[in-house]
Order: C-alpha cells, then sequence, then structure tokens
C-alpha cells in the first residue's frame, strides 16, 4: 500500500485493555502505537466513582483513572494518539488498518481492545442523568444506593443478576419488564421471584427519569392499560445489554452471535494469526476494569511472543 506507515504493534482502544497492553508492549520493545478510538478512555469514562480496582482504597474517578493508566503508558514510550479505527484489511500480512477514513497503517501485529458500549432506552433524561444516579452497571456503582430504592430495567439474565445483586444493597429493587415474560433462565427468575425486596412491573416501559441535578424518580407506563405513574427512586440501572465494538472486523474475525471477538480459551488471541482481542470487545461475561487490564497484558505478551516466533522481535 503506498504511502502507509508501518507500525511493529498497532493497539486499537484506549480502556484499561489498551492502555495495559500499551505499557507491557512498550516495556517489551514493541514500539506499540494506540489509537485511542471515539471514546478515549472508554466506558470508565462515563462512571464516577470506580471503588472495586485493588491499589485506590479511597476510590477514584474513572476519568481520572483512565488519566493515570495513560500517563503510565506514554512514560513507558507508546505512542499514543487521537484517532478511530474505520476499517481493516486482514487478508494478508501485514495488516492493514485504516484511520479516520483517510491513512492506512500497516502492523506486523494488532491488539483489538475496542470495547463495548451499553444499550440505552434512547431517553434524554437518562443522558443527561447518567452518573448521578443512571448506570449501566449495578456492580459498578450498586454501592452508592446502598439503603435506597431503585429500578431496573432488562428482562435477561444479566438484568436478573443485576437486580439480584442490587436486592442485597437496596431496600427496594423495582425491576421493569417490558413484556409479559422474562427472557432470563428459569433457574434466575425463580431468584428474582423469590426475592422479597424485588418487586417485578410487567408490560411496562419508562417514559422518562425524573430529577433535576440526580435522579428522585421515574415516570413509567404499564402498556396494557396506558396507565401512567410516577415512582420514586435514588438509582436507575438499564440492563438491556451492552453491544461490542467490533463492526469493522465482522468478516475477518471469529465472532459469537452477539458480535464479541473470540479468542483461544486462556489466551487473546484470535483466529487470525497475529492478530489479538484484549478487554470488553471479547469479554460478555466479567466486564471489569480489572479483568480488561488483565487481558491487556495477556494480549502484549502474546504478541511479543508471537512477534519474537515470527522473527520479527
Amino acid at each position: 500500500m503506498e504511502n502507509a506507515e508501518k507500525v511493529h504493534c498497532l493497539i486499537i482502544g484506549s480502556g484499561p485493555a489498551g492502555y495495559t497492553a500499551a505499557i507491557y508492549a512498550s516495556r517489551a520493545n514493541l514500539k506499540p502505537v494506540l489509537y485511542q478510538g471515539i471514546q478515549p478512555g472508554g466506558q470508565l469514562t462515563i462512571t464516577t466513582e470506580v471503588e472495586n480496582y485493588p491499589g485506590y482504597p479511597e476510590g477514584i474517578q474513572g476519568p481520572d483513572m483512565m488519566v493515570d493508566f495513560e500517563k503510565q503508558a506514554k512514560r513507558m514510550g507508546a505512542d499514543i494518539r487521537y484517532g478511530i479505527a474505520t476499517k481493516v484489511d486482514f487478508s494478508s500480512q501485514p495488516y492493514k488498518v485504516e484511520i479516520d477514513e483517510e491513512k492506512w497503517i500497516e502492523a506486523d501485529s494488532v491488539i483489538i481492545s475496542t470495547g463495548a458500549s451499553a444499550k440505552w432506552l434512547g431517553l434524554e433524561s437518562e443522558q443527561r442523568l447518567n452518573g448521578y444516579g443512571v448506570s449501566a452497571c449495578a456492580v459498578c456503582d450498586g454501592f452508592f444506593f446502598r439503603n435506597k430504592e431503585v429500578a431496573i430495567v432488562g428482562a435477561g439474565d444479566t438484568a436478573a443478576e443485576e437486580a439480584l445483586y442490587l436486592s442485597k444493597l437496596c431496600t427496594t429493587v423495582h425491576m421493569l419488564i417490558r413484556k409479559d415474560a422474562m427472557r432470563a433462565s428459569k433457574v434466575m427468575q425463580q431468584r428474582v421471584f423469590n426475592t422479597p425486596n424485588i418487586k417485578v412491573y410487567w408490560n411496562t416501559t419508562t417514559e422518562e427519569v425524573l430529577g433535576d441535578k440526580h435522579v428522585t424518580a421515574m415516570r413509567i407506563r404499564n402498556t396494557k392499560t396506558s396507565e401512567i405513574s410516577e415512582v420514586p427512586i435514588s438509582g436507575f440501572f438499564v440492563a438491556i445489554g451492552h453491544e461490542p465494538n467490533s463492526g469493522i472486523f465482522k468478516g475477518w474475525l471469529d465472532m459469537d452471535e452477539a458480535g464479541y471477538i473470540q479468542t483461544v480459551p486462556g489466551t487473546s488471541r484470535t483466529n487470525l494469526e497475529g492478530v489479538f482481542a484484549a478487554g470488553d470487545v471479547q469479554d460478555k461475561i466479567y466486564r471489569q476494569a480489572v479483568t480488561a487490564a488483565g487481558s491487556g497484558c495477556m494480549a502484549a505478551l502474546d504478541a511479543e511472543r508471537w512477534l519474537g516466533a515470527k522473527g520479527l522481535h
């Protein structure tokens, strides 16, 4: 490819997985180039307080934590750039990745850490109050609603799991189900129904999340009767799923039906040698900052070994 920039190790995405991969790859002298993507710092930049990451006994703000990760990667020598990967050509090595629809990079190895994005209901108030009582992660933020009333939207296993998690912390969990049945497995449904402080609302949609500076209530509608009611709450959790940011790799890499990139168990290797995946783009089970960071470390080590075996390092 004419005028393509040659890179030894290209990292796509800049959450805990991407930055950790950059730290390890820099220390291994792979001279990594990292493109930060559409949301530099990833999902942690839309969380406020992170209290479950080891090493921060007082907790830390998600955005501050990502600034720390970035600084550390830079100090190790990583070349960190603004830009979005818009297309790839993995038909032959070196692999080709287009940045911002204008520039091509040829990379000996590629680490994909493009993450996932929470699906939202699409309400203006939900975005406005995101981080002020609205959250897409009960495990991350449930703690802040101890002894308060909260709502959770969703009908799958994740929603059921998160409702159960919240039920241990909160006085009442209002669980909103859009239809008259749940998608969750029978055993999870049973656990929800057997939990006295989870109140299930069938055929219910959210009209609006209410609150000025933070969530104070929700306005909900029963789709069968059209009846509208307001329920006072302090937290509003959306658990209608995540979407891996893997669109540009479709057709090149093996994925599951939801679009998560499949890696060889216990490694970060994909079906293409020299292409590795880390973090939430390949993990739909744990989805924590600490597990993403761990898999970023694995990807850099896997890349280093692969480049060494190929005589490229």
